[in-house]
């Protein structure tokens, strides 16, 4: 038998090696994996914003949640020794950072080439200031021995609230405060609500102004009475639809708004029913309806007078449905297409009828246009003016010194002095940046082309001079 043999040192230096190769390997691999933090003073760190800005917040009422991006612009993982609320606790802003609440985050790490979102609200508090007033705080982002500052400014306002309210007897309005309806508001029956120059009005979604009894607007050329949303932050406050509109019901009466601005509804005026007296149902004097969703001026089966008016950028600017008695003078009635309405509607439609339970229902219908400009941008419509007559009643429109766009002549349509497809040429209309001014340009079509009335100045209170121009602004 052979004797056992010791394994020669050959054999095991071989395998000592790869031994330590093994272990020096593993070692570096988890030296190599392990995570490291800049700690240096040039490590670099970005704001996506170097401040923030809110709208005008009425107290009690908190805004929208905006937001910032923290950004690392390192290959390697850094550290954020502090993102500090410097008002802290007190600050009416409020502060998120990546999904958690509070006032002071230390050692909150980014991930290379990654970033960390931080949101911002705030909450106004009462006090007893009538003006809006500002709120500032600021951000302060800490790393490696650097700081950074974010600004933080916001516009407070006390309000008058009212919610689901019904007023009765005689209610008087001023502009001390605005008022913020919220859940509606109803003038009653035998109630009348009188709104004084420069009130602002602001209606929440849910709240639409529904009038049984009398309402009467009382602006002036330099302080119009507003109706708007009560959201003014970006992006809600440009938001066609924001808040319902003004419903004038059955027995509603006596209605006269001068220099009333109606922004952003869903609908804007709706007449509802005949005048129960002598007088049309609605006066509108000097208004500007814009920016409405769905109807700006709807009259059912109504009484409607309306001078000196620019209905401008609506679903539909006006429709007179089921009849009634309307008379337009030196109105500007235009639809733009925009990112927020898109023109695919005519601009004006009166019918003698609407159908109630698949029956046909109509109603005698008179519409005059006086020195009225009707217009709409080309592309989805070819008519501007529709007119349908069903039934046994009469449809009679009457256009007289009128600009209009239209393929065809609308039906049961009488004109006098017209003006067809020919561009009124308003001075400036830029959809990107919503900015529309539909005063006229020098040679406008539009320019003298008007028949004398009783309106001797225009919107803006200018005079008419001779003859008048068409629309609502009278170019000096």
């Amino acid at each position: 038998m052979l004797p056992e043999l010791e394994p020669p040192a050959l054999f095991l230096q071989p395998v000592k090696q790869s031994l330590f190769i093994l272990l020096l390997l593993g070692t570096l691999c988890v030296f190599s994996c392990r995570k490291d933090t800049l700690t240096s003073k040039e490590a670099r760190i970005s704001l996506s914003a170097d401040s923030l800005q809110f709208d005008t917040v009425f107290t009690s009422a908190g805004s929208t949640t905006r937001f910032f991006l923290i950004k690392n612009e390192n290959r390697q993982a850094i550290r954020l020794t502090q993102v500090q609320l410097i008002g802290g606790s007190a600050s009416p802003f409020r502060m998120n950072v990546d999904g958690t609440p509070g006032t002071q985050f230390n050692d909150v790490e980014i991930e290379g080439n990654d970033s960390l979102y931080v949101f911002v609200k705030v909450n106004v508090t009462p006090n007893a200031q009538q003006q809006p007033f500002v709120l500032r705080d600021s951000i302060a982002v800490e790393w490696n021995n650097n700081r950074s500052y974010l600004q933080l400014e916001a516009w407070g306002q006390n309000a008058v609230y009212l919610r689901n309210v019904r007023l009765q007897g005689n209610q008087v309005w001023n502009n001390q405060l605005p008022y913020v309806i919220l859940g509606g508001l109803v003038v009653d029956t035998n109630a009348t609500l009188t709104i004084q120059p420069g009130t602002r009005i602001h209606l929440n979604a849910d709240a639409p102004l529904l009038v049984d009894g009398t309402l009467r607007v009382q602006g002036t050329k330099t302080d119009s009475v507003v109706f708007q949303s009560n959201r003014l932050d970006e992006p809600y406050r440009g938001f066609p639809g924001s808040w319902p509109g003004i419903y004038f019901r059955g027995s509603s009466r006596n209605n006269e708004l001068t220099h009333a601005r109606i922004l952003n509804a869903y609908q804007g005026i709706v007449a509802e029913q005949p005048s129960g007296n002598a007088q049309p149902k609605v006066i509108l004097n000097n208004c500007i309806l814009d920016n409405i969703f769905d109807v700006g001026l709807l009259g059912f089966n109504s009484s409607i007078t309306a001078n000196n008016c620019l209905i401008s950028n609506c679903g539909n600017n006006i429709a007179l449905v089921l009849g009634g008695n309307y008379q337009f003078n030196h109105c500007t009635v235009v639809s733009i297409s925009n990112s927020y309405v898109t023109h695919k509607n005519p601009v004006v439609v009166a019918t003698n009828f609407t159908r109630i339970n698949n029956q046909l229902v109509s109603a005698p219908l008179l519409a005059n246009f006086t020195n009225c400009i009707i217009w709409g941008s080309e592309g989805f419509v070819e008519n501007e003016i529709l007119v349908r007559r069903e039934g046994t009643d009469p449809a009679d429109v009457q256009l007289r010194h009128v600009l209009f766009r239209a393929r065809t002549d609308p039906q049961h349509t009488s004109f006098v002095s017209v003006i067809r497809n020919i561009n009124p040429a308003f001075d400036s209309v830029d959809v990107v940046r919503r900015f529309y001014d539909f005063r006229l340009q020098a040679g406008s079509p539009a320019l003298n082309a008007g028949t004398p009335t009783s309106l001797l100045t225009d919107l803006n209170g200018l005079p008419r001079v001779g003859a008048p121009d068409l629309g609502c602004f009278e170019r000096q």
